[in-house]
């Protein structure tokens, strides 16, 4: 059984507050529950020709406030989404991606640089993404959906050459956090790869 934390809206402006859905035991006078902390690999592996003249940028993806933050998401309908109890990233969402994208053009070895922003790299297109989906399914079987959509950008001239969306849907293989964890990892590093492979075909 995965324990969930349910998401309450309360106050005038409707502001979005965390509930306990299950009681939680502390063990000893003021202390608190730790939370189990998870992190993404980078060990996605794409084809594509090499571009050892031209450098990239990544910039941070763009994503929902659900999404944006360090919470694990569990969607319980298409309209209802709840937060995985006693876990979360080890980072923010939206940092994690950026990072584990850069990682993964690096270790394709196929360009002359990839960076973030601030960096002072001489940039030729920018990889701009926005996380659509990176949560628990937890209907009709548990299931974890990683989908990101992706615009090459002309650094120079700020024109779009090319964008997609990138989607992996992958079953969770047994029970707790680690297991539903290692769903969305699998999952992303499955798009990850497709988001390399067809950025370095499209630059």
């Amino acid at each position: 059984m995965v324990e969930l934390v349910a998401l309450r809206r309360s106050g005038a402006l409707g502001a979005v507050v965390a509930v306990p859905l299950l009681a939680i035991l502390l063990s000893g006078c003021g202390s608190a529950p730790k939370n189990d902390t998870f992190d993404l690999s980078a060990n996605a592996t794409a084809d594509g020709p090499s571009l050892r003249r031209r450098q990239i940028l990544i910039p941070q993806p763009t994503a929902v406030k659900p999404l944006d933050s360090e919470q694990i998401v569990v969607r319980v309908s298409p309209t209802e989404i709840q937060y995985l109890a006693k876990s979360q990233w080890s980072d923010a969402l939206p940092r994690m991606v950026q990072s584990k994208l850069v990682e993964a053009f690096e270790n394709s070895g196929k360009l002359g640089g990839v960076g973030m922003p601030g960096q002072g790299l001489a940039i030729d297109e920018q990889v701009v993404t926005d996380i659509r989906s990176f949560d628990i399914v937890a209907t009709n079987g548990s299931s974890a959906v990683v989908e990101i959509s992706v615009k090459i950008l002309n650094d120079r001239n700020g024109t779009v050459k090319a964008q997609n969306v990138f989607r992996r849907q992958v079953p969770v293989s047994g029970s707790g956090s680690a297991a539903y964890v290692g769903a969305l990892d699998r999952a992303f590093a499955a798009v990850t790869a497709d988001i390399v492979g067809w950025s370095l075909r499209s630059l």
